[in-house]
């Protein structure tokens, strides 16, 4: 810990997260349209979510039977575990013209003969 108190850190939290949500939501407003630059974003934000989860979180769990209980405690009583929903292709079909997935599904875009790999490289 940096030496500052619990509910200090949540309180800085508080007063920096809603300008970082803002911003997050105004760039992905400015490229609304574009599915690459927004599946960029939504991919950035898996990645920060996975190394926040994996790399800090895990190291700042409580080391007694006290702050865990109480760390448990505020998970169900404020929404939850933290989840990212992974969308599935199936989804993105759905949202597509019927004609459009027709002539997706109609010719592979790839061929079994596309996969083949050079034993060089």
């Amino acid at each position: 810990m940096n030496g500052t108190t619990p509910s200090s850190d949540s309180q800085q939290l508080h007063q920096q997260l809603p300008a970082l949500i803002s911003a997050l939501h105004d760039l992905a407003e400015q490229h609304q349209g574009d599915a690459l630059v927004l599946l960029e974003l939504l991919r950035s934000l898996e990645n920060l979510h996975r190394e926040i989860c994996e790399n800090l979180f895990l190291d700042s769990l409580p080391d007694n039977r006290q702050a865990l209980y109480a760390l448990l405690r505020d998970i169900e009583n404020t929404g939850g575990w933290p989840y990212i929903y992974r969308r599935k292709l199936e989804w993105i079909l759905q949202k597509l013209p019927e004609e459009m997935v027709e002539e997706l599904t109609r010719e592979p875009a790839i061929s079994p003969k596309d996969l083949t790999f050079d034993s060089d490289g």
